[in-house]
């Protein structure tokens, strides 16, 4: 039957994908031979986020997949054999003294001072139980700050991922002496314990990679300022995370890079948007008092560069119900807004709606509204709160990364270097743009993220506002991340400059005040 020649042909060349072991096994296999991330990643092309991610649950395809596929095969014959001659596959580790335990995030050192014990005033027993940040069962220890279980088999989130499975039997068969000390304890939310003994750099022993990068780029194109800037905006992204990466060493914890996500982080349709609301003010004052006045447009500095620090969930959104709000944890909240009854001075923290109703609001907003709602400003009354698809959170996750970016900024200011400047803007620009399911960065897909820094930076635009009118300033617009026009003393308020807590003038105008003519600026204002 010649008819079906063709789908014997298919059915012939078409092959089954290479099965891989439990994600579990992935990692104790590479821990085992004392291999980083970053040596795996680059002997497979890929990046160490990515190896990451495989060792979560993501599975790779393709070619990459018969390559990890046989990186794996061959770990795992290679610890076969060390464990048939009755030695460890790896004994460079050093073994820690009972109870020493590091909180750590990459593979990268661990910071000293994540030491957990009762010296540290931010970490030991707690007197009263509170909620674990991973599961929100009561913990009667603290990590940094955080509650919680330094047992994961008392986390309700936590799973033994160095443990490896029944099969292959070869892994656990005699006489393979003990491990020495060497395998970490981690939850699936992202926290692992590890042995003592690994630290970071100190700052001064960090590579300056922008400052490289530039010299590199300006020696490729033997000199020339726009040549070598346009070549870095051009890798702008690739290079944000390889500085992601790099200042993550030592972290104390886990970031899950591409997490499954809820439908309201999906996009309605091909080219519309998901279901979450970021607040960006689009306010202009209805009046002013009579008389004409002096307006000041203001241009705030690293807008998006500030906001990144906030609260970011580290691992996968698990939802909840009910109005209550766990400062412990960040993501987005189904919320009634309350009532804004300060439209004539302020612009309404939830931005400008057509719409009545509920809606998807993310961290930095809700934070926003409960704190104006709270009696030290009463300024509405509290949100309603729904629904929520949370995390357990940390304002520091990027606070680092932020820092390097915001150190080579300043140094670009200084000594007037546009090219490192241009780059760094692009470097943060770039890497919320694209964190969402963007086919320019594949490394990180946290689409939530990205709405939670881009409102970070809308509620950080209106406290200048706030600030501004408690000072006795006549706020007359707030647009977007950066744009802030006010009449008065604003000298008084806020320093000028370019640095990213001061804030630069982008036009001065003049407007008459008929009650019923809003002010208006220039329509293009320098």
């Amino acid at each position: 039957m010649a008819e079906f020649d063709a789908i014997d042909a298919l059915l012939a060349a078409a092959g089954q994908e290479v099965p891989l072991p439990p994600a579990a096994e992935r990692r104790f296999l590479r821990e085992e031979l004392n291999l980083s991330r970053a040596q795996l990643a680059q002997a497979l092309g890929v990046s160490p986020s990515t190896v990451g991610g495989w060792e979560s649950g993501r599975d790779p395809g393709g070619e990459v997949r018969e390559k990890y596929a046989y990186f794996l095969e061959g770990a795992r014959t290679k610890l076969d054999a060390a464990a048939a001659a009755g030695a460890p596959a790896d004994a460079t580790v050093p073994v820690p003294a009972a109870g020493d335990v590091l909180v750590s995030g990459d593979d990268g050192p661990a910071e000293a001072e994540g030491t957990v014990g009762t010296d540290d005033a931010n970490s030991g027993v707690l007197s009263v139980p509170q909620p674990c940040v991973l599961c929100g069962q009561p913990a009667r220890h603290q990590v940094e700050g955080f509650p919680q279980h330094l047992d994961p088999a008392e986390c309700g989130t936590a799973t033994l991922a160095p443990t490896p499975p029944e099969e292959p039997a070869a892994l656990l068969k005699e006489p393979r002496q003990p491990a020495p000390a060497r395998k970490p304890v981690r939850a699936a939310s992202g926290v692992k314990v590890v042995p003592v003994g690994r630290r970071v750099l100190a700052a001064s022993d960090t590579p300056d990679l922008i400052g490289s990068a530039v010299a590199a780029a300006l020696a490729e194109h033997s000199g020339d300022v726009e040549a070598a800037t346009a070549a870095l905006i051009k890798r702008a992204i690739p290079d944000a995370m390889a500085l992601l990466e790099h200042t993550r060493k030592g972290g104390r914890y886990d970031v899950v890079a591409h997490p499954w996500l809820p439908d309201i982080l999906r996009k309605q349709t091909a080219r519309g948007a998901d279901q979450i609301w970021e607040a960006r003010p689009k306010w202009t004052r209805p009046e002013l008092p009579p008389g004409e006045h002096e307006i000041t447009a203001l241009d705030i500095n690293g807008a998006y560069l500030s906001a990144l620090k906030t609260h970011l969930p580290l691992g996968q959104l698990e939802h909840t119900t009910g109005n209550h709000h766990d400062r412990r944890r960040a993501g987005l909240h189904l919320i009634t807004p309350p009532a804004w009854d300060h439209d004539t001075v302020l612009p309404n923290p939830v931005g400008d709606r057509d719409e009545g109703g509920p809606l998807w609001v993310t961290e930095p907003t809700l934070r926003l509204l409960l704190r104006v709602s709270g009696p030290k400003y009463g300024l509405c009354d509290p949100p309603e709160i729904h629904e929520s698809w949370t995390s357990g959170a940390t304002e520091g996750l990027l606070e680092k990364f932020r820092i390097a970016l915001k150190d080579a900024r300043d140094r670009a200011i200084s000594e007037d270097d546009t090219v490192t400047l241009e780059y760094v803007k692009a470097m943060y620009s770039k890497f919320v743009s694209t964190l969402g399911e963007s086919n320019y960065n594949r490394e990180l897909y946290r689409t939530d993220w990205m709405h939670l820094i881009r409102s970070q930076a809308f509620a950080n635009l209106w406290w200048k506002a706030h600030r501004a009118y408690d000072e006795g300033l006549l706020v007359v617009r707030a647009m977007g991340t950066d744009e802030l026009h006010v009449a008065g003393d604003w000298h008084a308020v806020f320093p000028e400059g370019r640095g990213v807590t001061e804030v630069k003038v982008k036009d001065v105008y003049t407007v008459g005040t008929d009650p019923d003519q809003p002010p208006q600026p220039p329509e293009n204002p320098t």
